[in-house]
């Protein structure tokens, strides 16, 4: 698909009737937020709001963002899966994100945003994923992790293990958040984990339209 045509198709999704009172014109208002999500910092993306006169500050934009609860489509349906695990800094606090992504297509199936790494959290992952999308047939391409492995089995998922290959699409993905969060380093600062999770959401939606 051409890039203007998924471009265009990410901007009929972006939903801004959540907007009260706004004098900022709609078309405006969602390319602002799709510049955003696509690796524009908050601080260019007001000035290219400047450009066509609009005159809006960071946290609007930010707002905007999260207000438009973008979430990535779900029904999809994988032959395989890569999942992986990795640490987000909120602040002086540490978070693990989990992520599945297909390798076929890249697309972001689903994030989440936890503050401790447990076999119980790897299961409620995998749960949540297979609410979402149809994986019970799919192959998870998985690392050394054993939350990771013990999921699988727990839901009757085949699995392999795989450092390298497919699931160099995962690590992509975390390549990118770690670039993207707060002036490209690993850290989202002054983000309670609510908002950093939705951003992750509002990212995935984005992430999709656009590789």
């Amino acid at each position: 698909m051409p890039e203007n045509d998924r471009l265009s198709g990410c901007l009929d999704e972006i939903n801004v009737e959540f907007v009260e009172r706004e004098a900022t014109p709609p078309l405006l208002m969602k390319l602002s937020i799709q510049l955003h999500l696509s690796g524009l910092s908050l601080s260019n993306t007001v000035s290219f709001l400047e450009v066509f006169g609009v005159d809006r500050v960071r946290t609007t934009v930010h707002n905007w963002v999260h207000k438009a609860d973008l979430q990535p489509e779900s029904g999809r349906s994988p032959n395989h899966v890569a999942v992986d695990e990795t640490v987000i800094q909120l602040d002086d606090e540490q978070y693990w994100l989990y992520a599945a992504v297909d390798p076929n297509s890249n697309d972001l199936l689903h994030t989440k945003l936890e503050p401790t790494r447990t076999n119980v959290i790897a299961d409620q992952f995998f749960a949540e994923l297979r609410e979402k999308h149809d994986v019970d047939n799919a192959i998870f391409l998985v690392d050394g992790a054993v939350p990771l492995h013990r999921a699988c089995e727990k839901h009757g998922l085949d699995f392999r293990y795989e450092r390298h290959g497919n699931r160099n699409s995962v690590e992509r993905v975390f390549r990118e958040v770690n670039r993207r969060t707060t002036s490209f380093s690993n850290c989202f600062s002054n983000a309670e984990a609510e908002t950093a999770d939705e951003w992750l959401r509002s990212f995935a939606f984005a992430w999709n339209q656009l590789i």
